[in-house]
Formats: C-alpha cells, structure tokens, sequence
C-alpha cells in the first residue's frame, strides 16, 4: 500500500512537468507561426517592390518607421522605468508596523518577480510607444524635409510650411512627453505607495524623496503643457466655427488671450513645483495647480462663450468680416480656385426656338455624349463579354481620341477576368491562379451613338471596331491585360522550356474561340527557389506553392493588381483618385491614377470631408487616402501615375508641383519623374481629375463669393445640384466638347450649381480638360441667368410630367420593360443658347442577369421647349416642330414613334451588334418580318465563318421577330 501512494506522489511531478512542457511548447510554436508569417509579409513586400523598381521606397519606409519605434519605445520605456527605479531605490527602509501587515504581503508577492516586472511593464509600454511613434512617420518626413510655402498667414505672419511640415509634428513630441511624464508620474506613486513611501494616512504622508520625485515629475508635466497652451495658439488657424474655418473675433478677444495667460500660469506652477523639492510644503503648488484648474475653465470656456454670445452674434457681420476675408482667400487658394485659376463670364442666353434649324442646332450638338458611361455599362457587359467569365469594370470611362484626323469622344471599358464566372466545378486553385490569368482587350464605342464617319445618327451604340481601335492606338496593340481594377488577388505564371501554355486567352480580335498564352511581361516576382515558393505559399495561405507542377523555376507570381494599390504602395503618401482610367497609346494599355498631395493644416482654410466633396451619382468608394481622416482644406493634382497593364510597371509623373510634393521628392528621391518625362502621346490623354473637379465644385458653392459682407449674408450662395434620377448624391459632371469663343471645340468637364435652397439654374462650372493645352484647368463660371433658367431638376420634372412623354415611357411598364434615366446634361452652345439632353433607357424587368439597358429615347429640353425621339436629331427635330408637346415625331424612314422593343436577352455577342435599327419607325409586322429575314441571313454568314455563338445569337433575334410579328398580326385580327 505504501508503495502505491509513493508512486502516486512520484506521477505528479512528471505529470506537471509534462504541462509545463507542453504548454512551453504550444506557446512557442505559436510565436514560431505568427513570426513565420510576419517574416513572409515582410520578405515579399520586399520581392514586390524590388520587382517594381521601388525598393528605395520599401528601405526608407522600414528604416524610418524602425527608427520611429526604436527611438520613441526606448523613452517611454526609459521614463517609465527609469521613475520606478527610482521610487525603488529611495523607498524608505523602515515602515510602521501596522503598515507591514497590509502590504507586506503584496511586497513579498512581487519581490521575486521584481526585476521582471519592472522589465515588462517597460517593454511593454516601450512598445505601444513605438507603435504610435512608427505611425507618424508622415508627420516626421514632412518636418524632415519639408520647406517654405512662401505665404504667411495672416495673424500671426507664420509661413505656411509652419503649419503643415511643422506644427503636427511638434504637437506630437509634447503629446509624447506629456503622455510619458504622466506614466511615469502614476508608475512611481503606485512604487512609492507600495513601499512606504506615500501613505494615506498619518502626519507624514510622503518621504522628503518621494515629494522631490512626485514634484519634479508634475513639474515637468505642467511645463509641457505651458508648451501645449502656446502651441495650441497656431491651432486656432485651424479653428471649426459655425460659418467658416480660421480664427474668428472670439478666437482672437478671448480664446487667444486666454491661451496666452493659461501658459503664463502653467509656467509659474512649474516653477513652484520644483522649488518643491526644496521647501517641502504642498501650499503653494496646490494653489498653483487649483489656479490653472479654474482658469482653464473661466478662460477656457466661460468667457469665449460670452464674448460669442454678448459680442459676436448680436453684430455678427461687424465682428467677422475681417476674419472671414482671410478665410476666403486662403480657402481659394489653397484649392486652387483664386482668380488665377477661375474667371466668371456673363453666358448669352440666345436660345430661341422660333428662330432655330433643327439640323443646324444637330449639328451644334453632334458631339454630345449621349451615351452614359453608368447607364451602358450593363451593355457592355453583356453584349461584348464574349465569355462569362470576363466583366466589365462599373462605370465606364470616356476619354478623346483623334478618329480619321477628327477628336471624338469614347467610351471605354475593359474586359476584365471574373472569377464567379468560372462554373463551380472548376473552381480549383490551378484553374483560379494559373489558367484563368488575365483579361484581354478594351471595348470601345462612340459617345455621340454615330459611327465612325461620324455623320449618321443611331439608337444603337455604335462600336469601336478593332480596326479603329489600331488606328487611335498607332497600331496593333497589347491586348492582355495582367493588371486592372477586377483582376485576381494573384496569379502564378511562366512555364518550363518546351511546354505548353496553359494561360486562357480570349484569342486574336475578339474572336470566340479561346487559345492560351504565357506571360513574358518583366513585371512579377520570380518564385524560382523553393524557399520563395514557402514564403509564398505562408502569404497566400496556399500549399499549393510547393506541391502544384504549375510553379517551376520559370514561374513567376502576380499580386498588387489594382492599379491604384500599385500606385499607393509606391506612393503612399498621395491621395488617389477613385477612378483610374485606361489609355489606349503606344501600343499598351495602360492605367493613369491621378495622385494628389493634401494636408489638413492649411490656415484659414476651409476644412471638409473629402468624401462628401466627391459624392455624386457614379460614386461608389472613397479612394485611398494618405491622411488618417477624411478632412482636408488643401488640395493639388501633384501626380499623374501610370501603371501598364501588361507588366505592371509604375511610373509617377510630376504635374502640378507644390511644396508638399517638394518635401514628398526630398524623402523619397527618383520615384516622380519630371513631367517632361510624359511620353507626348499620353500626355493627349491626361485629363483634369475627378476629385479635384468636384472637390472645387463644392468649394466654389459657397467661395465664388469673394466680399466678405456678401458672404456672412449668404444671399448669393450656390449649391451642388442632386442628381434627378438618383437622389441621395450629387449630379456627375461630364465630359465633352465644349463650343470656344474662336469657334473650335474643347475636351471639357462640366456641372451646373443653383441657388441654396432653390432649384433654378445659377451657374454652369465648365474647365478646359486638355492636357496639352495652354488653357488647361483653367475654370469658367458661366453666370448671368435669366432667374427663370431651368435647373437640372426642374428640366427632369418637366420631361417626367410632360404627357406625351409620360405616355411612351410608360409604355416601357406595359411590354414588360421599366425606364433608366441617364445623366441629365447641361450644354451651353455658344451660338445656340441653352440645350438639356437625358437619355432614357429600357431594360426588361424579369430581373434576368443577361438584360440590359438599350436606348429607347433621348429627351431634350431647348427654350422652355420639349422633345423627344430615338436619337438626338430626332428629339431636336421634335422639339422645335411641335412647341414642345412631345407629340409624335415622324422619323427619315417613316412611321410613328412607338415603344421600344425590350432589352434582349440573348447570348452575349462577340463583337460590336451590327443588327438592324430596332426603332418605333419600324414596329409594324412587315417591318418586324424583313428584320428577322435580315438576322436569319446574318446567322448563317456567322455559321460559314465558324463562329457559331454569334450565330445561335443571331438566330435568337431573329426568332423574337417572328414572334412580334405574330403578336401584332394576332392582335390586329
């Protein structure tokens, strides 16, 4: 018996030895996984920038946030443990000994683990300290290498660099002490407190040594904050009130003064705190620090708010006019929106529908872009995507390009690879990461809906042949595209010498018959090594890397796809736009991200968010930003990045240089190019930016206004219109040609404003959008409206309650369709006065995937005049010959206007439709019969050619004609 409980007490050490080990060893290798797959995030962003030219970019970010952390986890660790020492080693030897009964025990709790303790508390804020110092690297190269504005703020004379390379950074070093001094302060008292001494009771609560520790240590804190109080003065530049930015009367009578004294005060209780070492008595520094209390509250929020309210807000306009001017002129310009970038002119409104030729106004508007980017982007998708795993990105693009020696705007969208296309069953990691790689081609078509000779009119979208697009590119182009906005998380590519190509490629000019292809590209990381392949395969979560025969020593992976990722990670101090664009030119398609330098810290300048400055209709996510919140009150189009979609490559262009970008060049030298660098044929395609456009849209609202007076009564304030058909967001400028003073036409952008509150037209905002104009950005607000212009969402109510086409469109219900309606456009004809344009499409209402929207009708407003018709000469011809009742219009070939036959439904196409006109002039049976004859003939011309899905398509149509012709007949007997 006794030997069996001896072998019990022999099992239990084993056992918990064997915890211990365990418990040892599943910590460890989770420390082993989580530094494994750190190590691999970090060595492959590493492979990633060097494969992009950019590992200076990688080693100056690493190195400076290393530096970061090092530097400012050590003081904070130093402060922390530095006071606990030395509360420790001038603890008093000797306690009472009712004292050691209630914390002896604690004492000899921590006595064994003391020295860990004081270590791991040390490192622990240390980290935490680095962390937050590592996340202001920003802050820390801009002071670094940051310069001179050259412009002063008005109150206190600073330079403007001050406030934007300077300021956030010194804000943040006496935050950083303040911060460590006040963990250092309660770190030492809780030591003090635990050994002896600082006690709650008693005639002596703290020791000679732990009143000098404690007092210099609040003596420090209040000093930093005297720092903070005279710092916080600069801030008031930065000042949010109720009408403006920027120091305001009751910022400059009473906070400022306040922020002066209160340092004062500060100061003199420092003072009194370290003279407290020597005097040893708590009078006087309570008495200090009671003061600083109760003035921060008097002075701090008190007074202001009686100045505010006795003062400011019975004669506003007396008291802020001053201070209101200098926000409206730094606020112009810092946006870029002063006299030297906006002229106002007075629009003639000489519209007259009694006088004007439906043909020659046609012909005034022929370059309209009736086509809405957002609107046909389903179209696209569904009648050019060939396969169902290819998508086209939403919304469209529109860029110009010079067809037979003549600009021409074009909508453009790029065929890009969709993974929920690919059927479930193949959905494996070869077919996802080695077969289905890349997406090939741009589709193109005409914004104006005319073909390429540009003279005949259509409903139908008239497509960019192939052929077309050699010419506007110089030539045959790259067509694959490796890297776009859709493309997969990553792809392996490359195979061995001598074997076959396993890549899906969408084949020559479109075709439907798929081939396969490799990649040769110089973008991507060669994943030739097995230690790579490891590496990757912890990164991408996928052992895939080491066991699939797709990754050989020729393989290489693709990963940072998205062109504006790329261009962030090089650049990631620009705030980018949302929408890239693609260029067709030298043979390439490449991505343009516009970059923009921006700051917060502009004085006086008017803080707004970023996101509700570019919201409008087409506007789905914020792009990715360098700021750490979403306001800004300075904004420049510093960067115009590209990023090739073949290969990848990244490239950053200087465009519109400021001191920001000065400082960003000084950090990171070599990665923007000098904008004569910009190869000439993309410069054509450079456009002004988005964000910029509607950021100075939003701004101009109110700052178009330049007296201050006029100003604080807001009488003629402005508003960025909603857009009609999506309510919830701002209208989406447009891009078109524009009529100019000397005749010629000019790629512009443009949007309209009314009154605040008020739906009427008050200002159209058009800028010269050419790149390789010496006019380029300059803004034009077209003023001078007659008070009883239409609005956009005035016109839009008109064209929604006029009877005549409320009936057609309603039609659209009837057969079983509903109505989109397009971007409503503002166009001021120079020659002709004021035309309104919408498109209307129609879609089936089925909610079958493969519909789409088709043009039924462009509406048009001109005059006070409406119209409507299947394309915009038709609509114009409408319009003047009937007064604007919307009756029916006779088209060229004969007939009424009717409902528009409903979106299709069939297999998409393979190339652009070249079906005939669907329009009402056509809806009678015969007419229907002749069509499907014409379709019948066409499919079997396909079948001939061996391109059987355009002919199943074909027969499709042609086979829907028939059975419209036999309802027609049906219901006429």
């Amino acid at each position: 018996m006794s030997e069996h409980y001896d072998d019990d007490r022999a099992e239990a050490p084993r056992s918990s030895g064997r915890l211990r080990v365990l418990t040892a060893s599943a910590l460890v290798l989770v420390i082993a996984i989580v530094l494994v797959n750190r190590f691999a995030v970090f060595y492959t962003d590493r492979l990633w920038y060097d494969s992009v030219h950019a590992g200076h970019v990688f080693t100056t970010l690493f190195w400076t946030k290393v530096g970061l952390f090092a530097v400012f986890g050590v003081l904070m660790a130093v402060v922390i443990g530095g006071s606990m020492v030395a509360a420790f080693r001038v603890r008093p030897f000797f306690t009472p000994e009712e004292e050691h009964s209630s914390l002896s025990r604690y004492r000899d709790a921590i006595t064994p683990i003391r020295t860990w303790l004081l270590i791991g508390v040390s490192v622990v804020s240390g980290i935490f300290a680095g962390v937050s110092g590592a996340g202001r690297w920003r802050s820390y190269l801009l002071w670094r290498h940051g310069g001179s504005f050259g412009q002063k703020d008005p109150h206190f004379h600073k330079d403007v660099g001050f406030y934007v390379f300077d300021l956030p950074w010194w804000h943040f070093l006496v935050d950083f002490a303040l911060t460590a001094t006040a963990l250092g302060l309660v770190a030492g008292v809780v030591v003090h407190y635990l050994y002896g001494g600082i006690k709650l009771q008693g005639s002596q609560r703290m020791t000679p040594a732990a009143q000098a520790h404690v007092s210099v240590l609040l003596g420090v804190f209040v000093l930093l904050k005297a720092v903070d109080y005279w710092l916080d003065r600069y801030d008031l530049v930065h000042s949010s009130g109720p009408l403006f930015t920027g120091i305001g009367f009751t910022d400059d009578h009473a906070v400022l003064p306040a922020k002066n004294i209160l340092t004062g005060i500060a100061v003199i209780c420092a003072v009194l705190l370290f003279l407290n070492v020597w005097r040893r008595t708590w009078e006087l520094p309570s008495i200090g620090l009671a003061l600083l209390v109760l003035s921060s509250v008097l002075l701090g929020l008190i007074w202001p708010a009686i100045v505010q309210g006795f003062q400011v807000n019975p004669s506003r306009s007396d008291k802020e006019r001053s201070y209101v001017a200098a926000n409206i002129a730094a606020t112009r310009t810092a946006y870029a929106i002063d006299d030297a970038h906006v002229q106002e002119q007075t629009y003639p409104d000489t519209a007259n529908a009694s006088k004007a030729n439906a043909d020659a106004l046609d012909e005034q508007a022929s370059s309209l872009p009736v086509a809405d980017p957002v609107a046909l982007q389903p179209q696209f998708e569904q009648t050019q995507q060939v396969k169902s795993y290819y998508q086209v990105t939403n919304p469209l693009d529109v860029d110009r390009y010079s067809v037979d020696g003549q600009d021409r705007a074009v909508v453009l969208g790029v065929r890009e690879v969709k993974d929920s296309g690919i059927t479930g069953s193949d959905r494996n990691w070869t077919n996802l990461h080695t077969v289905y790689t890349h997406s090939d081609g741009v589709i193109a078509a005409y914004a104006n809906q005319r073909d390429r000779s540009n003279t005949t009119e259509s409903r139908d979208v008239q497509w960019a042949q192939t052929s077309d697009v050699d010419d506007i590119s110089g030539g045959p182009f790259e067509d694959r595209i490796y890297y776009g906005e859709d493309s997969p998380n990553y792809s392996v590519v490359g195979r061995p010498k001598g074997a076959s190509s396993v890549e899906l490629d969408l084949g020559s000019n479109g075709s439907d018959n798929a081939t396969t292809t490799t990649y040769d590209g110089e973008g991507g990381v060669a994943i030739d090594s097995t230690f790579r392949q490891l590496l990757y395969a912890v990164k991408f979560g996928s052992a895939s890397f080491l066991l699939s025969e797709r990754v050989n020593d020729q393989s290489k992976v693709l990963y940072n796809r998205d062109p504006k990722t790329a261009v962030h990670k090089v650049a990631p101090w620009l705030t980018l736009d949302n929408n890239p664009y693609p260029v067709v030119t030298g043979g390439r398609i490449v991505w343009v991200v516009d970059g923009y330098t921006t700051t917060d810290e502009y004085p006086e300048s008017e803080r707004k968010s970023l996101r509700d400055m570019t919201d409008d209709a087409s506007q789905a996510t914020p792009g990715l930003r360098a700021l750490p919140n979403d306001d800004i009150n300075y904004m420049r189009n510093s960067v115009k990045a590209t990023v090739d979609a073949y290969d990848g490559t990244v490239t950053l262009y200087e465009w519109d240089s400021d001191p920001i970008l000065k400082a960003w060049e000084s950090a990171f030298p070599g990665v923007v190019k000098p904008k004569a660098d910009i190869p000439a044929n993309l410069l054509t395609h450079l456009r002004y930016p988005d964000y910029l456009y509607k950021v100075q849209r939003y701004q101009l609202a109110r700052y178009h206004v330049t007296n201050a007076t006029d100003f604080l009564r807001g009488s003629d304030r402005w508003q960025v219109p909603e857009s009609p058909s999506v309510p919830g967001h701002l209208q989406t400028p447009a891009r078109m040609f524009l009529d100019s003073a000397d005749g010629t036409q000019t790629w512009s952008m443009t949007s309209t404003f009314v009154p605040d509150s008020r739906s009427n037209l008050a200002s159209i905002m058009t800028v010269n959008s050419e790149a390789g104009s010496s006019n380029y950005g300059k803004i034009t607000l077209l003023t001078g409206f007659d008070q009883n212009a239409s609005g956009p969402a005035q016109v839009y109510n008109a064209f929604r309650n006029n009877t005549k086409i409320a009936e057609v469109i309603g039609a659209f219900a009837r057969s079983g369709s509903s109505a989109v309606y397009g971007n409503l456009l503002t166009v001021p004809l120079t020659k002709a006065g004021l035309l309104y344009v919408q498109p209307v499409y129609a879609v089936q209402a089925t909610g079958s995937p493969s519909s789409y929207p088709v043009l039924a009708y462009v509406l048009v407003s001109y005059d006070g005049q409406l119209g409507y018709g299947p394309t915009l000469g038709d609509a114009l011809t409408d319009a003047l010959k009937n007064g604007g009742e919307g009756s029916t219009t006779t088209t060229p070939g004969g007939g009424a206007t009717g409902s528009p036959t409903p979106s299709p439904t069939g297999s998409p196409s393979s190339g652009p439709s070249t079906s005939p006109s669907t329009s009402p002039a056509n809806t009678g049976a015969a007419a229907l019969l002749e069509q499907a004859k014409a379709l019948f003939a066409q499919a079997d011309e396909a079948g001939k050619a061996g391109q059987y899905v355009k002919r199943e398509r074909l027969i499709k149509q042609a086979e829907q004609k028939v059975s419209q012709a036999a309802g027609k007949l049906s219901a006429q007997q």
